[in-house]
């Protein structure tokens, strides 16, 4: 399939003919995804519309090989997880599809990735392999062109100082990090920054206490002395993001859609502005699995959405479709 169709998407005409055109590519290329919409009973034969297209449960990454044909995989991407826990694999046969989904992406909400100088402080990302976000935001961090770019780990003293140095002389710096070295770095050291974007990645990776969206922005809004603090959403199992220039509410690229469904009939999905379980359309998956049931809870309104939470015993309930 042509994929140069998915990142040209301008209408939800395009997006809702190419979403069925992706879904009957994978149901005839994807072993695993084609034997969970046959007992689902729903194929290209008598799906007609996105709402009826079957969405795989995320869990599947986690014990199958989900991949559209038969190329070796380029990369592997793992997710994260504690100790003895099963993680995601994503098997990526083409890791140009990946950059061009998080390039442009990016360029459609932030335009020229070179207008930046790109900070990232992501430690709990960066001490594992596998890590596609850290892929993401090295090539952010090359494409920007910027000698003072580059990623930090324990060195908050060196980030700070670089930080403040750049934002004084007004240049346009982005920092992106997780949620607990943003929290370390503030408690440390306070800032009023003018120039800068801050950006999270959400996390506490079992070094903090979780807390809600909205505390979380608070607190760093005044330790940054910044009026929002942006957000990106992403996972292993996606090759798209969504990103929030604020108050928690994300946008799509064009070729990536969010859904809710009902959490007692996961079948059913949900009219905007009912909370329910997040299903995502990204279309840039197209050599894996374009239509994930994921374990987030959250609601659309206005082609917008916002994350709320995540499934109790997600693990479990989230498992309720693999029965089938």
């Amino acid at each position: 399939m042509d994929t140069q169709a998915i990142f040209n998407i301008k209408s939800k005409t395009d997006f809702h003919e190419t979403a069925l055109q992706v879904f009957k590519y994978q149901y005839q290329n994807n072993a695993v995804y084609q034997d969970f919409c046959n007992h689902l009973k729903r194929t290209p034969n008598n799906v007609f519309a996105v709402e009826g297209i079957p969405f795989l449960p995320i869990q599947f990454f986690k014990s199958h090989r989900i991949v559209c044909n038969a190329n070796p995989e380029e990369i592997i991407f793992t997710s994260s997880g504690t100790t003895g826990s099963t993680t995601s694999k994503h098997f990526v046969t083409s890791v140009k599809i990946y950059e061009e989904s998080f390039r442009k992406g990016f360029s459609h909400f932030y335009r020229n990735i070179r207008e930046y100088t790109i900070l990232a402080l992501l430690p709990a990302y960066l001490e594992r392999k596998g890590s596609s976000l850290i892929y993401m935001v090295n090539d952010m961090i090359e494409q920007s062109n910027a000698s003072e770019s580059g990623f930090y780990l324990n060195n908050l003293d060196e980030l700070a100082q670089q930080l403040s140095t750049l934002d004084k002389m007004g240049r346009k710096v982005l920092l992106i990090g997780v949620s607990f070295a943003l929290l370390d770095l503030i408690e440390k050291y306070q800032f009023n920054l003018k120039n800068t974007i801050v950006m999270e990645t959400g996390g506490m990776k079992g070094r903090r206490k979780e807390i809600i969206r909205q505390e979380l922005h608070t607190v760093l809004c005044k330790g940054f002395g910044v009026e929002e603090i942006h957000s990106e959403y992403g996972m292993t199992e996606l090759l798209s993001q969504g990103y929030s220039n604020g108050k928690g509410i994300f946008e799509c690229p064009p070729w990536m859609k969010i859904l809710t469904r009902d959490t007692e009939d996961p079948l059913t999905v949900l009219d905007e502005g009912k909370t329910g379980g997040i299903n995502v359309i990204d279309l840039a998956n197209i050599n894996s699995c374009a239509f994930i049931a994921t374990q987030d809870l959250g609601r659309v309104k206005d082609n917008k959405y916002e994350i709320i939470g995540r499934f109790d015993n997600s693990d479990i309930r989230g498992c309720n479709l693999m029965v089938l």
